[in-house]
């Protein structure tokens, strides 16, 4: 009996050793490889594509429909809304749909994002263009709706894989966190990189028609044969303008199609804890459910729509704000290049604090420095190198916005893998939901946006504006944001994930993975 006691007892001691081996091994493994850096950075320039076409809708879509296509106020307000909508409510079905498709040899996530490419370019570009120089009401209203909504469903088929693709680029946590950073940097700076060429291509134009209106306001008795050359005058600049919008979306779209191609030849999908990259077996609800009930998640979700509300309230009235509230037409692409630039520059920056101080903390810091610089920008006229202070300081905290929630997310993620370890491979359900959120928070910004100058008495194309218009334009850029902020960093206090939890959260992936060790082997591939 006492020899059989002892037998088992080694038995059990040999067990435990192999177990801690296969854990320190497994660890070891993890660190030693890691990602490598080419790999993070093929991974994030395939990000450009949708900050590049997302800014430049989000800065220049209003305006443009405006005051180059001179749609109705309540047209435009409705294609901006039920556009983003329709994306919004598409980003989960899509996010089902990648997640029940199956794992080919390119892997289960890479041809959903390089099949949708060619029809996004193409629906891009269509929807910058102008059919005819003077449409229907109807007609102009039929074909940007249509444009938009099939741009925003390719984006998304686009999209909703490549932000789940953070999740299999191998490595651990931390990992996970620089493939972040990288990624960020480069979508700030594709956002700097699509407004540069939005905002040159076509800002010159738009100088040139707050020259004509200006010259109109300032000389109201000019004889008929000078009004009528200024109406000309005026014509011609529309038509030119419409040409340059063109361009700048074939621009935009041939960088949309190298980040793709960059993407299928510099990234290779690797399977993450409790992965298995394969077709997932739940209902459509019921992953649904699962995604939506999990607190952590829904609390990162509300922060985040709260603070894209107010960020993109504020980006979707800037170019109307600066030309007719401050005065700044002339010099509103150049604002936003510093703005971007600002952003670009900072995002290194806030990668450190988030090391240093944690997320939940450096997040709190990012959102608070954009209340004192939207408050200025609103009261200030006529004060151009304030008006650049200010925009570098905007610009910095929007960095901040980029970077935090999305680096949070992976953490609900694993959270939720920890606490449901049967349920598999919904990455993309949680990734589409959070798209979801942004762009809903965006279509509701321009939407309420436009709809309020609307009601204002906005005309489009005019020069001039009643004070009721003006007034608006002041508040939609800065006192409700300010409130939307607010709200969201109350949310971000009481997200529940903080350094400590999260480093909880990796040790019991880690002890997942060594509880299997077949698993721990799939994993290293």
């Amino acid at each position: 009996m006492l020899t059989m006691a002892s037998s088992s007892g080694d038995v059990q001691d040999h067990l435990t050793v192999q177990h801690m081996d296969c854990a320190a091994e497994n660890d070891n493994r993890s660190k030693a490889t890691g990602i490598p850096l080419s790999r993070k950075l093929c991974y994030a320039i395939g990000g450009m594509p949708y900050q590049m076409t997302l800014n430049a809708k989000g800065f220049f879509m209003q305006i443009f429909l405006l005051d180059v296509v001179k749609m109705g106020a309540s047209y435009a307000s409705i294609i901006l809304f039920l556009g983003r909508a329709w994306d919004a409510v598409t980003d989960p079905m899509i996010g089902y749909a990648v997640s029940k498709s199956r794992s080919t040899r390119f892997g289960k996530l890479i041809p959903w994002i390089v099949f949708s490419m060619p029809f996004g370019v193409v629906s891009y570009i269509m929807l910058w263009y102008t059919p005819q120089d003077t449409m229907s009401p109807a007609y102009s209203f039929c074909w940007y709706f249509v444009w938009s909504c099939l741009f925003d469903t390719f984006m998304s088929c686009y999209h909703v894989p490549y932000s789940s693709l953070n999740m299999f680029l191998g490595g651990n946590d931390r990992d996970r966190d620089s493939a972040t950073g990288y990624r960020m940097g480069m979508e700030v700076f594709a956002t700097l990189a699509g407004a540069t060429i939005q905002g040159q291509i076509v800002g010159v134009y738009h100088a040139k028609r707050s020259q004509v209106c200006s010259m109109q306001q300032n000389d109201t008795s000019l004889p008929a044969d000078n009004h009528t050359a200024s109406l000309n005058d005026t014509t011609e600049i529309l038509h030119d303008t419409r040409k340059a919008y063109v361009i700048a979306a074939l621009v935009i779209g041939f960088m949309y199609f190298m980040c793709c191609l960059v993407v299928f030849l510099g990234v290779k999908e690797q399977l993450a804890p409790l992965s298995k990259l394969d077709r997932i077996n739940l209902p459509y609800l019921t992953g649904m459910k699962m995604v939506v009930c999990h607190i952590p998640y829904v609390k990162l979700v509300c922060g985040f729509l709260f603070a894209s509300l107010a960020f993109q309230m504020a980006q979707g009235n800037f170019a109307l704000f600066c030309t007719h509230a401050a005065d700044m037409g002339g010099y509103f692409q150049h604002l936003v290049i510093i703005l971007l630039t600002a952003a670009t520059l900072s995002t290194p920056l806030w990668q450190a604090l988030l090391v240093k101080l944690g997320k939940k903390t450096t997040i709190f810091i990012g959102l608070s420095s954009y209340i004192p610089a939207l408050i200025l920008i609103s009261l200030l006229r006529n004060s151009l190198p304030l008006f650049i202070i200010m925009s570098m300081l905007a610009g910095t905290s929007l960095a901040a916005l980029f970077l935090l929630p999305w680096s949070m997310l992976p953490d609900v993620v694993d959270d939720f893998k920890v606490k449901n370890p049967s349920c598999q491979d919904l990455e993309p359900l949680f990734y589409s939901c959070f798209v979801f959120f942004n762009k809903f928070g965006g279509g509701v910004a321009v939407g309420i946006s436009t709809m309020v100058l609307h009601f204002a008495g906005y005309k489009p194309g005019a020069c001039k504006h009643n004070s009721q218009v003006i007034f608006s334009l002041r508040m939609l850029f800065a006192p409700v944001p300010i409130c939307l902020l607010l709200i969201s960093m109350v949310m971000f206090y009481f997200y529940p994930i903080t350094e400590k939890r999260r480093q909880e959260i990796q040790t019991a992936l880690k002890k997942a993975v060594a509880d299997n060790p077949q698993k721990g082997e799939e994993l290293s591939l």
